[in-house]
């Protein structure tokens, strides 16, 4: 593989959250190092480190060594620009959903700088639904109906096989996904966050949310940003436009 290839598994990182287990993070940091990724971050792991994921590891013993430990899953992905939520059931609101060879291809289209975040979740209920609406979109295996169950470590084997594939694959055919390169960097998690705070701020000061009863509104508007994929001074501009209403309803 070329440099331009190997850069997509550099800046991927693997995001387990709430891994009970310690075995399982140990087995995720082989199965990565197998496929040429090496940033792993554990959010509020059970127990880590630990001789059981040490020994499961089986010599990838540097990728546990530079793991990153976080509280929140917020702070896991807060610089990333593009965000994949591992998701074994459906939701009741709809969202962007691909299989792990989709999830591949979206990945590769993104711009050659951008960081990506495949998350993870919890061994036995997975990722709650606050948590995949974090996530631009949502990865499913689709494993066998009759036995569906999948252990979180071979989830990251299938997911980081895939990425390596179709970055080998690209070396034949690179397009960017707008047919152009794109003129700004993507907008990290942590500015859309800060975007969607003003927004819900603004929306209930106009009185068009009522915090009493929300419904889903700010999770649709979620929705509909991520899945716009906005770039830094997109994010910029509507966030300018409610710092312009927050003045006026000052003046008022």
């Amino acid at each position: 593989m070329t440099n331009s290839a190997l850069n997509v598994l550099n800046r991927t990182r693997i995001v387990m959250v709430h891994t009970s287990h310690s075995g399982n993070i140990g087995s995720a940091a082989r199965a990565m190092k197998t496929m040429g990724l090496h940033h792993l971050v554990l959010v509020e792991p059970k127990q880590f480190p630990s001789e059981e994921a040490t020994a499961l590891s089986s010599g990838a013993t540097d990728i546990l060594e530079r793991a990153v430990v976080t509280d929140t899953l917020e702070e896991a992905v807060a610089d990333c620009d593009f965000v994949i939520g591992a998701s074994a059931r459906s939701r009741n609101l709809p969202w962007p959903l691909v299989n792990p060879r989709e999830m591949a291809t979206k990945v590769l289209a993104l711009p050659e700088d951008a960081k990506v975040a495949l998350v993870v979740g919890r061994e036995r209920s997975g990722l709650t639904n606050e948590e995949l609406a974090r996530c631009h979109v949502h990865v499913n295996i689709p494993a066998n109906p009759d036995y569906s169950s999948l252990n979180v470590a071979s989830a990251v084997q299938v997911l980081c096989y895939e990425l390596r594939m179709s970055a080998i694959a690209s070396q034949e055919q690179e397009k960017p996904e707008w047919g152009v390169e794109w003129d700004q960097p993507l907008a990290k998690g942590k500015q859309l966050e800060g975007l969607f705070d003003h927004w819900e701020k603004v929306l209930v000061d106009i009185e068009f949310l009522d915090p009493n009863n929300p419904r889903h509104l700010m999770t649709k508007l979620r929705r509909f940003v991520l899945r716009a994929l906005p770039d830094e001074v997109e994010a910029n501009i509507l966030r300018g436009m409610l710092s312009h209403i927050d003045k006026k309803l000052r003046r008022n």
